[in-house]
């Protein structure tokens, strides 16, 4: 493979991580996807994978059931999924994903790969930095929900003192309606 081939193989890691989902608390990428990536029809990628199943025990591989395979097409929402399917795609966890460049052997598959773990390198940092961020905003909360506290104490007693009868200061309509019968003389 030229190195103007290798350029052609590369693809954006934001297009990546869009193939990269969550399913059984993993991070996984679909074998129809990969197949795509790889430049192989997937039956050929399933095949080079059952040839080497030993590679790839069950926390690099698994086959999704008919229900997570629904659940997963209705979120993504693409038009296109390869037509009739007999079974359900194969799911490959990262470790799975390294492991299939080792049982295709192109220097595609090891181009793509590369690509693939610097996509999973970035959601990973992606999501430590949310987690980061979620934490400051937890953080932050906690101290305004503090002050803010203090600041509702205040209004509540505002309130409380506008319910007690207030002195009446000025004139009164009792009195006027006590001294305002009388007529003036002039």
């Amino acid at each position: 493979m030229t190195q103007k081939e290798i350029k052609k193989v590369s693809v954006s890691i934001e297009k990546l991580t869009g193939m990269i989902y969550s399913i059984r608390g993993q991070k996984i990428m679909l074998s129809t996807q990969l197949a795509d990536l790889y430049g192989v029809e997937p039956r050929v990628l399933v095949q080079a994978v059952k040839r080497n199943i030993e590679r790839f025990p069950k926390d690099f591989m698994f086959q999704l059931t008919s229900e997570e395979f629904t659940n997963l097409k209705s979120q993504i929402v693409t038009s296109s999924w390869g037509g009739m399917r007999r079974s359900t795609p194969y799911a490959f966890t990262e470790q799975g994903v390294a492991m299939l460049s080792s049982v295709l052997r192109s220097k595609r598959a090891v181009q793509v790969n590369i690509e693939i773990m610097r996509a999973f390198v970035k959601l990973r940092k992606m999501l430590t930095s949310h987690k980061e961020l979620a934490h400051k905003l937890a953080d932050l909360e906690k101290k305004y929900d503090e002050q803010f506290a203090i600041v509702f104490e205040a209004i509540q007693q505002l309130l409380e003192e506008d319910e007690k009868p207030k002195k009446k200061i000025g004139y009164i309509k009792e009195r006027q309606a006590k001294y305002g019968n009388r007529s003036r003389k002039n």
